[in-house]
This record gives structure tokens, C-alpha cells and sequence, in this order.
């Protein structure tokens, strides 16, 4: 064992730093689920800042240091309060503020989102196709995309209000109806959050032929 350690110390010490990179500094991650569509794609893999907010001991959630403030509007990868599975959500609300669903649309501090032009498109459930309606939602200066599926029948169209405590913040799927978030989970403690997802590294059609989707390679995920 001494000799094949001695013989491969070289690669050893590369994959020891390679682990602490993606721990620390920066990650990728592969998006598994529909909950943010119509923004990412299953099959998308975005590039994670881990810095964006605080610097952590290898493998721990112990902060060390803040480097920046999270903000409503980012992606962020984030470990479940609920059961410690990666996630990836918009965070949508901050420490402090009164959040509240009314009927889908999503009101902070008394500010009700606006939303633009319905768009009607079928959208993979399981295994059929669906029909779903996709707005662009703008609130406290910033626009996403959202979408909503009325077929499913079971989701929390109404929530709140509710104030996010000091340190923790409110998570949604940019794909409403179908997205285990907050409403369900609850708050996201500061210590949980992992990154902030910058852009799609690559993408493939996951649920077709498998082919790349190049016209996502490099896609920015900041609003």
C-alpha cells in the first residue's frame, strides 16, 4: 500500500484538491427534475458559485466567512431543511420579509408581482404531455419566467402571509405547481445554502434523444 501511495502521490494530491475545489470554491450541478422550468431543463448542468455568499470548512456547513449577501431573484443550490436532499430554487424572499401566494401570484411586503403576456405550451408530466401557461413575473425590479400546470390539482396556490425569519430565507420553483419548495420544506437556514448557480455549463435532451442542446451551452442565470 506504501509503495502504490508513493507511486500515484502525485494523482492523489490532485484528486485531494479537486474534492476541496468543488467542496469550497465552485461546483456544477446537474438539474434531475422539472421544478424550474421553464428556466432550466432537465438534463441542464449549471456551474454553482460556491463563494457567492460565504466561505465553509471542506465538507461541513460550518461558515467561516460572509462574502456576500443573497439576493431576491437568485438561483441558489441549497440543502433541504426537510430531509438534507440538493436543491436548486429561486430565492424570493429575504430575511425580514412578509410573503404571501394569492391565488398563484406572489405578493412581498404588500407588492404584488405583475405579470405579462400568458403564453400556452404543453409541457412533459410523468409521462404525457400537458397543457401549461408560462408569465413573465416582475416584482421588486426584477423579471423571471414562471410557469404553472392547472392539471395537477394538489399544489399550494395559496400561501401565507408569513414573515421569513433572521437568517433563513423563502425558496419557490420557478415551476409553481410543480416544485417541492418552502411551502413545503419551509424557511432555508443561511448555514444550508451552497451557491449560487451562475449559468448552464451544457445541456442534453434527457427526456428525448439525448442530444445536446447547444443554444443553452453558456446560458446566464442571473435576471
Amino acid at each position: 500500500m506504501k509503495d502504490l501511495i508513493r507511486a500515484n502521490k502525485g494523482f492523489i494530491a490532485f484528486l485531494l484538491l479537486f474534492g476541496v475545489f468543488r467542496t469550497a470554491v465552485a461546483d456544477w450541478n446537474p438539474i434531475p427534475s422539472s421544478s424550474m422550468r421553464p428556466n432550466l431543463l432537465e438534463g441542464d448542468v449549471v456551474f454553482v458559485n460556491r463563494l457567492a455568499y460565504d466561505v465553509k470548512v471542506p465538507l461541513t456547513n460550518n461558515i467561516l466567512a460572509h462574502t456576500g449577501e443573497p439576493q431576491r431573484g437568485d438561483v441558489v443550490t441549497f440543502d433541504s431543511p426537510h430531509d438534507g436532499m440538493r436543491l436548486i430554487k429561486r430565492l424570493v424572499a429575504l430575511p425580514g420579509d412578509v410573503v404571501e401566494l394569492r391565488n398563484e401570484r406572489l405578493v412581498i411586503n404588500g407588492q404584488e408581482a405583475q405579470w405579462g403576456p400568458v403564453e400556452q405550451v404543453v409541457e412533459p408530466l410523468g409521462d404525457a404531455y400537458v397543457p401549461a401557461l408560462r408569465v413573465n413575473e416582475r416584482i421588486d425590479g426584477r423579471t423571471r419566467q414562471v410557469q404553472f400546470v392547472p392539471r395537477i390539482k394538489t399544489p399550494v396556490r395559496n400561501f401565507g402571509p408569513v414573515t421569513v425569519p433572521a437568517g433563513q430565507y423563502l425558496m419557490l420553483g420557478d415551476n409553481r405547481d410543480n416544485s417541492a419548495d418552502s411551502r413545503y420544506i419551509g424557511f432555508v437556514p443561511r448555514n444550508l445554502l451552497i451557491g449560487r448557480a451562475e449559468r448552464v455549463l451544457v445541456s442534453a435532451d434527457t427526456l428525448g434523444n439525448w442530444m445536446p442542446r447547444f443554444d443553452r451551452f453558456g446560458q446566464s442565470l442571473r435576471d
